[in-house]
């Protein structure tokens, strides 16, 4: 999460030592009793959210709301349970719809594009 090498915390100690001198053990204290007030905070938020959503979002997990947990898991994910995926008999979603991409082939290099005047 945080890179910091060896050198850039020695300097952060230093610091600390300069700036705070022989209170730092009470400011270091202060830190840790923040932090956990954040964290039970942030527990106690996430069990209300959960709470409040119902027995339905029992399985709802926050980390799947991070943008890139949620682009790995819907976009770069072969997903198979996906109905059009799932569906391997040339047929579009409804049996009486044919598939575009299996009815229409291949394009030509120099062959253009289909146009269909009823979609605009």
């Amino acid at each position: 999460m945080f890179d910091v090498g060896l050198g850039e915390m020695v300097v952060l100690v230093v610091l600390a030592l300069v700036i705070f001198g022989d209170k730092l053990p009470q400011v270091a204290g202060q830190a840790g009793r923040m932090l956990r007030q954040f964290r039970q905070m942030a527990d106690s938020a996430k069990a209300d959210l959960q709470e409040g959503l119902g027995p339905e979002f029992k399985d709802f997990d926050l980390n799947d709301l991070n943008p890139k947990t949620f682009v790995r898991k819907h976009l770069l994910e072969d997903d198979d349970t996906h109905p059009a995926a799932a569906n391997t008999n040339g047929a579009g979603l409804f049996d009486d719809e044919p598939s575009y991409a299996t009815t229409a082939g291949r394009l030509e290099s120099d062959e253009p594009p289909p146009f269909d005047s009823e979609a605009t």
